[in-house]
């Protein structure tokens, strides 16, 4: 098996996920003795997974820290609940197969995803810090060389998404990038599945706080919509809150409203670095 080794960015360890090829050594084998990264297919059932704790909600969906009892690995699962017939979930299940071929350290890994009554059931990597969003609020204000390990960490798997698999993300915001205690970061809740993004677009809203200008006037969704997300998202965490009036001073619709008709937000010059104030939001 052999590991990608990624530039060693200080204080952060960016080179321990392994990428392999598309077969494991062994399909049979405990997957405590595998590593994140391999290919596994594993007869997922609701009850094998044992819960462990909740770990949120959102994007439609609820997630779980649960334990997968005959491989006694931790997971995190996300249920969404699906107003679709059968085959429409069937096919949702079909299309999330492609998460088996995304091997990237950036990439939160994937165990699989079932179907339990109306419910699509997905397993993924279980990232013990969870995601920066719920860190900042927790801690204050990211460091800038955190900040600045984290821009390229998720532009690492922005970048093997498109490149590899033709998938933009469509979410990219602070509670889609997750950290775990060995410094790792690592982006989840892309968008590979078209048919799952329609059927939850009829039931629940989207993240409209990070759309971008464009995607908010009904243009079609592109890489550079994703790179408006990225932005914001790093200004967030560099100031420790949205860098966009929000809360009760401003509606969902008006804050569209503000995102289309004002200019791109800032970050003050004086307390931020030149390159980083200049690549967070580039005047254009």
């Amino acid at each position: 098996m052999s590991l990608r080794k990624k530039r060693n960015l200080k204080g952060l360890a960016l080179d321990q996920s392994p990428i392999v090829g598309s077969q494991a050594e062994s399909k049979d084998a405990p997957l405590n003795d595998l590593e994140i990264g391999v290919e596994l297919r594993l007869d997922l059932r609701t009850e094998d997974l044992k819960h462990v704790d909740e770990l949120g909600s959102g994007n439609g969906g609820v997630v779980n820290k649960v334990l997968h009892v005959p491989t006694n690995t931790i997971m995190a699962r996300k249920v969404i609940h699906v107003d679709a017939n059968p085959n429409v979930r069937k096919q949702i299940i079909r299309e999330l197969q492609i998460l088996h071929d995304c091997n990237s350290p950036h990439i939160v890994s994937f165990y699989g995803a079932f179907m339990t009554g109306g419910d699509i059931c997905l397993c993924m990597e279980y990232m013990d810090l969870g995601s920066f969003d719920r860190i900042y609020k927790k801690n204050g204000p990211i460091p800038m060389n955190i900040v600045g390990k984290t821009s390229c960490a998720v532009l690492d798997g922005l970048i093997y998404l498109y490149d590899k698999h033709r998938i933009i993300h469509r979410d990219v915001k602070p509670s889609n990038i997750l950290m775990n205690s060995s410094g790792l970061i690592k982006i989840c809740d892309f968008g590979v599945s078209g048919v799952l993004i329609n059927s939850m677009a009829s039931t629940f809203v989207g993240t409209s706080n990070y759309m971008s200008p464009e995607r908010i006037k009904g243009a079609t969704y592109t890489v550079k919509s994703d790179v408006w997300s990225l932005g914001l998202t790093l200004m967030e965490l560099a100031l420790g809150r949205f860098p966009f009036p929000e809360g009760s001073a401003m509606s969902v619709f008006e804050l569209m409203q503000f995102i289309v008709n004002e200019p791109s937000p800032t970050l003050p010059a004086d307390q931020f670095p030149v390159p980083f104030v200049e690549f967070s939001f580039p005047v254009s």
